[in-house]
């Protein structure tokens, strides 16, 4: 078994919504079949039990070692942890090749996940041994490292409740929810509205109370201590017991509590000297709180126990925190609801003060704390305490916050209770944390969790807000560009600042910030990023799709113009027109649900795809007669048609019309694919809900010029002849334009073309056949890039596609683009007409445009 390609998807794409590993599979004769195999179930069963079904309910037929991979690779994630359920293996064209899908919750598992079934299959097939345990403790390792903590992680499950999008900028906990200038980010439970002047603040723990004092908030009395000496003359203005911490610590590092003699006030101070500066401040007898505040009110409180064991009489102290430590709740780090208990200096010396070693047997009912601190982090546990928290109490938190700047704050309090105000009880606020972890609210050890993630999201977007931007997607075989530059268009004429992605580069409010062929996924992502963007506009090929999905969730609108041959047919899998539309659709099945997928009803490929939509269809056809135009248009549905000399669009019994002459794209109506284009447009615009005036000034001001729309049938006048510029590459798109050049008045034709190495044979040929029909001239030039051809090869099927031309009398062939151009330039007579097939747009449009100028200037 060899596997010749792992590609990550990492958005929707044409398996599904979920994220997943896709690998091309080559399986020999006698792995296509594993009952073939002898004894190769059986063993690779003894190897890891849990596996499942070799052969899933809708497979039928032989169930090879690429299915084994399938299973093996979801099974192995699963049983790590992995919230993952779907997997997919499907046969090629080719003998014994397969695509093998496996849904994958974080890339780097999924990726390893799938090298771990290869080696459990290789193990299998070689009767050697494979530590299945190891490899699944390997991956929720992994697992944990890469996925959100529980922090972040509850306030990104809030926003997908809500339906905001959301996307992780870094390994770490760094997320922005939102697209575009609705975006907003946060990391871990920090906003991005909290100032770094405010998030300074609060790490200094001296500042803090200075003005939490200033503000009427109770806080214990303290200062900084620059020595042991220091500290012990501090402690003694203040009085014991006294508490030492770093001043900028967090997490309890370093805090000591309850010091009443100079011997233990010296190995505080070490402890906290180790983080920072020392404060030494009055120690506040009572129960350590976490008051959460979000906002401006408070949405969770917890009580605080240190780390501690109870005595049963038969147990030391050290197997007592042995016995704790395998609550399956409690973990490393943060990634479980609690953290194991250390058994380490800090644990012994706070046993000594109890008249206690680690070896020593305390008495059944003897409570044995372990720590001065009640941080989760050290092993503490937490108890729900947010039904009792008097309105004065949260009323201190909540000023404290205000005071500091912050807002999400977690509000340190000690006092007996927070049943009753603090100045009552000679309680205090003894510190305020930015990016205060959530898990003793989430998952208190005690009591009942809150939904903080939700209060949150709730202080991130007001109600019925997701924080998305209008987003069009456009795909077909042609007119796609066009398409998307028009619904750009649009957008801008209403006022919104636009992205824009197609196969020319991507665009920000008209302005060019890369270059190139940026028609894919990770192009559409950068769009999103950007926070001067008002509404997105993307151009999505089948290339990008394959190779990666989509770059967004869902999209409101979905644009299809088209599906035809000769689109990179016989690359990926893809052979066929068919094949070619399940690519394609992929944009229509993530429409949103009160989203619209504007479809082409007279193309019967696309007009299918309308079965795929969640959303509501809106179909285009010039003839309102289409059967399926008719049927949708009798439901009272939305559809766009041509009458006569105006586009109309229709809904129920209520009509617009849009005059084809106020529309200079179509020439007077007089060019049928523009029309279309036009049409689509329209009805992307409608379905975002623009508004008609704007719609009707929008493609009234569209100009199809190669400064706005380069390469799409950009039209030119040199010496009185007529030059058209293309970048059509199909025999759809050659179609296209002979029926509209065919429409212009001319005395003789010719037209300039070659043809992309990476098509089939038959595609590059059958343009030429189409063209010779049409034109007097045909100059044929070399590509740029033959794109794995050897040189002359497409010249030499150019050629053959003239070989039955019944119109054309004159064919000539030059190597260069530039020098194919001058050649059928310098020929143009008054009259004339030349379509100009461009292969490097750019360049080629530079060099018209200079051609273009100098005839103008009679050079």
């Amino acid at each position: 078994m060899q596997v010749s390609r792992i590609r990550a998807l990492r958005g929707p794409n044409i398996w599904s919504r979920h994220t997943a590993i896709e690998a091309v599979v080559e399986c020999a004769p006698e792995e296509r079949s594993v009952a073939g195999l002898d004894g190769f179930e059986t063993r690779i069963r003894a190897l890891f039990p849990g596996i499942g079904a070799l052969r899933p309910d809708s497979h039928e037929g032989p169930v090879s070692l690429a299915h084994v991979l399938e299973a093996a690779g979801l099974a192995l994630q699963s049983q790590a942890g992995c919230p993952v359920t779907y997997s997919r293996t499907s046969a090629t064209s080719e003998p014994g090749i397969y695509q093998v899908v496996i849904e994958y919750s974080e890339e780097v598992v999924g990726r390893q996940a799938f090298d771990q079934a290869l080696a459990l299959i290789q193990a299998a097939l070689d009767n050697t041994s494979f530590d299945i345990d190891a490899a699944i403790a390997q991956l929720r390792e992994t697992d944990e490292d890469e996925r959100l903590g529980p922090s972040t992680g509850s306030i990104v499950e809030a926003a997908v409740k809500r339906g905001i999008p959301y996307r992780r900028l870094t390994s770490g906990s760094l997320v922005q929810f939102g697209w575009g200038s609705r975006q907003r980010r946060i990391q871990a439970a920090e906003v991005d509205t909290t100032s770094a002047v405010a998030e300074s603040i609060a790490q200094d723990k001296d500042l803090t109370k200075m003005l939490l004092r200033a503000a009427g908030v109770p806080v214990p009395l303290g200062r900084p201590a620059v020595d042991e000496d220091d500290a012990w003359a501090a402690a003694l203005e203040i009085g014991l017991p006294v508490v030492l911490k770093p001043q900028d610590g967090n997490q309890g590092k370093g805090v000591t509590v309850n010091i009443t003699d100079r011997a233990q006030l010296n190995l505080a101070y070490k402890a906290a000297a180790d983080i920072g500066e020392v404060l030494v401040e009055k120690y506040l007898p009572g129960n350590d709180f976490r008051l959460l505040v979000v906002g401006d009110r408070l949405v969770a409180a917890a009580r605080r126990d240190p780390p501690q064991v109870i005595g049963d009489g038969v147990h030391t102290v050290r197997e007592l925190v042995d016995i704790v430590n395998t609550d399956p709740r409690r973990g490393v780090g943060h990634a479980t609801s609690l953290t194991k208990i250390r058994f380490d200096d800090i644990a012994i010396a706070r046993l000594s003060l109890q008249d206690l070693k680690p070896e020593s047997v305390p008495p059944k009912g003897q409570r044995v704390i372990l720590r001065n601190n009640a941080n989760l982090s050290t092993g503490g546990t937490a108890t729900d305490v947010t039904d009792d928290v008097h309105p004065e109490v949260a009323a201190r938190a909540v000023a404290a916050a205000q005071m500091v700047g912050m807002h999400i704050c977690g509000v340190d309090v000690v006092c007996e209770s927070v049943l009753r105000p603090l100045e009552e009880q000679h309680g205090g606020i003894v510190e305020v944390n930015a990016a205060p972890g959530l898990r003793m609210h989430l998952m208190p050890s005690y009591g009942k969790g809150r939904q903080v993630g939700e209060a949150m999201v709730s202080h991130l977007y007001n109600s019925g807000d997701d924080g998305r931007i209008p987003v069009v997607a456009v795909t077909g075989t042609n007119g796609k560009t066009t398409t998307a530059r028009l619904i750009t268009h649009l957008f801008t004429a209403s006022g919104l600042r636009v992205g824009m992605t197609n196969t020319d580069g991507v665009y920000v409010n008209g302005r060019q910030i890369d270059s190139g062929d940026c028609s894919g996924p990770k192009s559409a992502r950068n769009v999103l990023l950007h926070p001067d963007v008002d509404a997105a506009v993307f151009e999505s090929a089948r290339g990008g799709i394959l190779r990666e999905g989509l770059g967004y969730d869902r999209c409101q609108v979905a644009v299809v113009t088209n599906v035809g041959a000769g689109d990179h047919l016989g690359m990926n899998y893809i052979n066929t027109v068919e094949d070619l539309a399940v690519v394609k659709r992929v944009i229509v099945q993530n429409v949103a649900p009160a989203g619209y997928a504007v479809l082409n009803a007279a193309d019967p490929m696309v007009a299918a795809m309308a079965d795929s939509c969640p959303g509501q269809v809106i179909f285009f056809a010039r003839d309102r007669n289409h059967p399926v135009m008719a049927t949708h248009r009798a439901q009272g549905k939305r559809t766009v048609y041509v009458d006569g000399d105006a586009i109309v669009v229709t809904e129920g019994t209520w009509r617009e019309h849009i005059l084809l002459r106020d529309v200079p794209i179509t020439r007077n109506g007089t060019i049928g694919f523009q029309i279309d284009n036009v049409m689509a447009a329209v009805a992307a615009a409608w379905g975002v809900g623009l508004s008609w005036e704007t719609i009707r000034s929008g493609v009234a001001s569209f100009v199809n010029d190669s400064d706005n729309a380069p390469g799409r049938f950009n039209v030119m006048d040199f010496r009185g002849a007529t030059v058209i510029a293309d970048y059509g590459h199909n025999p759809d798109a050659m179609r296209a334009l002979v029926s509209a050049v065919e429409a212009m008045p001319a005395q003789r034709r010719s037209v300039v073309i070659s043809g992309a190495g990476d098509r089939r044979d038959e595609d590059i040929t059958e343009q030429t056949a189409i063209l010779g029909q049409a034109f007097d001239d045909v100059v044929l030039y070399e590509d740029a890039c033959q794109r794995g051809r050897a040189d002359g090869e497409v010249m030499g099927l150019l050629r053959q596609g003239l070989a039955g031309a019944t119109r054309t009398r004159h064919v000539e062939e030059i190597q260069g683009e530039f020098k194919a151009i001058d050649v059928a330039l310098d020929r143009l007579q008054p009259g004339d007409l030349c379509l100009v097939l461009v292969d490097q747009v750019e360049e080629a449009l530079a060099h018209l445009a200079k051609r273009v100028s100098d005839a103008a200037q009679g050079r």
